[in-house]
């Protein structure tokens, strides 16, 4: 075989290879991008808001994966914790604890959440406080409106939450945390 033919030959065979290249890599950014979309999503905490269930402090930022199956078949539910879209800055991510859903009504009582008349145990605060935010213009009791959430901070005295923005509108839900990542000091589920 002459060379000239040798050289046309594999030609084809490059050729094939990039193309088996770049189709190969297409699949592996449209696999990404579904699984991103409609599966789950990696959020990094940069607030306490939610210590200590997860950090966000000026040393330790966790990262947590945030899934989407869940709200394909079922509501949010209380004590899920959520991503959402800020509904003062759309866009931004916020993480909070869900308190109460539609048609409930939330009171601040003695450091304490009512819920339907009833005081939350909830061991997830350690004794942090739950007040009325100054400079907030809600007034209690709150009926949660039917389609939303009252969401709130396991750190109640440094989280921004539901009792300074409102209820939030389920929709605006983009997940449910159910996994710290990183750093490997904080592996585990949410609860």
């Amino acid at each position: 075989m002459p060379i000239g033919d040798h050289a046309e030959a594999k030609k084809p065979g490059m050729l094939r290879t990039i193309i088996d290249v770049l189709v190969l890599l297409a699949m592996v950014l449209l696999l990404s991008w579904g699984l991103r979309t409609f599966v789950f999503q990696a959020y990094e905490i940069p607030s306490e808001s939610m210590e200590p269930t997860i950090h966000g402090n000026a040393q330790v930022h966790d990262m947590v994966f945030s899934e989407k199956i869940t709200y394909y078949t079922r509501s949010p539910q209380y004590k899920d914790i959520v991503t959402f879209t800020d509904p003062e800055l759309p866009s931004r991510i916020l993480i909070k604890r869900v308190i109460a859903v539609g048609g409930q009504t939330v009171d601040l009582q003695d450091g304490k959440v009512v819920v339907d008349g009833v005081a939350l145990d909830e061991p997830y605060v350690h004794g942090s406080q739950s007040f009325e935010l100054p400079g907030s213009s809600l007034s209690f009791p709150y009926t949660v409106p039917e389609g939303c959430l009252w969401v709130m901070g396991d750190n109640r005295e440094w989280s921004q939450d539901s009792r300074w923005f409102g209820a939030i509108e389920e929709s605006s839900v983009t997940g449910r945390a159910v996994l710290v990542y990183w750093p490997v000091s904080d592996i585990g589920f949410l609860e």
